[in-house]
């Protein structure tokens, strides 16, 4: 990266992202930018950037993952701040956008949570947001600001075509049918056949998967979604598949969230590998699946976003190798 890059883009990392950010500005060869956020001692976060953003091109890493409304309060005072101090352009990177989940009233008296945090980054300042994988679609409506959502569809195809002889004669399920334009674009890039779950939800912790629309006797089965959550559809998908006589289950999700009970059903649970990102950290947090878990880096994916539109060049080149989104 040439030193004209180097004096005019910054990359600032919040406490939920610092390892993926730090991954990133290796792989830009770029330094990290330098700022930190402290802890009063009645909770209240304050922001301090360390060096000159003004007319920079700045950019903020923060996943809005548990805990979540300090990690989102943390983001909008970081972007507060970076706008206060004069930089030129602020982008919001968000590798897993919290809240993603409520995108609309599906019941009465309800909110739409997922509109309500973007309204909150864009009054914060932001100029732009760059994601991943977003849980629906169309919340990149809910901005009115520029938002680049990327797939981690490069990232898990690389992987998973360097084990395909592994996996032999492969089928991959979609755990629903809102997910079945990912599911069959996975399957076209592994040469694959497809299945489809018939998944009807009982209530929010509990989910019982019915019909099988698909062959996967004696097949090595391939599960991919934008999460794993309570883990309740994947891990009952899974056992619908073992049923019908899969010789084996492969789960893959660019966010782990893991909540709840997540933990025990994957670890009880047919699923002989688990494939996720890094767009949630660690932490230690996932060492009771540990010996199950593949985690893939993200963080060139999200620099080459970095990198394309701090110049201005499309980002539609890395869209390309993506496999849709749901609904």
């Amino acid at each position: 990266m040439s030193a004209v890059d180097r004096d005019h883009l910054k990359i600032f990392a919040g406490r939920a992202s610092a390892k993926l950010t730090d991954e990133m500005c290796q792989h830009l060869m770029l330094p990290i930018g330098q700022g930190q956020t402290e802890l009063f001692p009645d909770g209240e976060l304050i922001v301090r950037v360390e060096e000159d953003v003004r007319g920079r091109d700045c950019f903020v890493v923060q996943s809005t993952c548990a805990p979540v409304n300090a990690n989102l309060m943390e983001l909008l005072i970081y972007i507060d701040c970076l706008r206060r101090a004069s930089a030129k352009r602020i982008t919001a990177v968000v590798p897993y956008f919290g809240y993603a989940r409520q995108d609309r009233k599906d019941a009465g008296r309800t909110p739409i949570t997922a509109k309500l945090v973007a309204n909150l980054v864009v009054a914060a300042g932001a100029n732009r947001v760059l994601t991943m994988d977003l849980h629906a679609a169309q919340i990149q409506g809910f901005f009115d600001i520029p938002v680049d959502h990327l797939s981690a569809a490069t990232v898990f195809c690389d992987y998973f075509k360097t084990i395909r002889e592994e996996m032999e004669d492969l089928v991959i399920v979609s755990p629903d049918v809102g997910n079945v334009k990912v599911a069959n674009a996975y399957a076209s890039a592994l040469d694959a056949d497809l299945a489809i779950i018939d998944k009807r939800r009982e209530s929010g912790m509990k989910v019982a998967s019915k019909n099988l629309i698909g062959d996967v006797k004696g097949r090595t089965v391939l599960m991919v979604d934008d999460m794993i959550s309570t883990a309740g559809t994947i891990c009952e998908a899974a056992k619908l598949v073992m049923d019908r006589g899969a010789r084996s289950v492969i789960a893959a999700a660019s966010h782990p969230v893991l909540v709840g009970l997540a933990f025990e059903r994957l670890a009880d649970s047919p699923i002989s590998r688990i494939v996720v990102t890094d767009s949630i950290p660690d932490d230690g947090r996932l060492d009771p699946i540990r010996d199950k878990l593949v985690t893939l880096s993200v963080a060139s994916l999200l620099g080459e976003a970095v990198h394309r539109i701090h110049h201005d060049m499309s980002v539609s080149a890395l869209f390309q190798r993506g496999t849709g989104t749901k609904r």
